[in-house]
């Protein structure tokens, strides 16, 4: 028992998003669960709320190109590079920030 009331303790100070994730449920980075939570991402230091995908390590993100769909109804996406940023929206202000910056120092 004492050993579980002490492990929340970790986990709390590595509560940030996956490094890859996506909000396709045909993507293999599709994580509802995590999604559920509210993600926040900053991309080249401005926050975006229109991300159908990101990875952290790689330095990208996906955007919907205007209302473009391909022919299975899918939007069509562009990827975009630059320092990426993601943190959970239901941890407050002061959230654990997962970014590249972050992982490597």
């Amino acid at each position: 028992m004492n050993d579980e009331s002490t492990s929340p303790a970790t986990p709390a100070s590595t509560d940030v998003p996956p490094d890859h994730l996506s909000v396709n449920p045909g993507s293999p980075a599709f994580d509802a669960e995590k999604l559920q939570r509210g993600v926040g991402i900053r991309f080249k230091g401005a926050q975006r709320r229109d991300i159908e995908e990101y990875c952290i390590s790689e330095g990208w993100v996906r955007v919907q190109a205007g209302k473009s769909v391909d022919r299975k109804g899918n939007p069509l996406t562009i990827k975009l590079t630059g320092p990426v940023e993601a943190w959970y929206e239901d941890l407050g202000e002061d959230a654990p920030v997962n970014s590249a910056v972050a992982s490597q120092g």
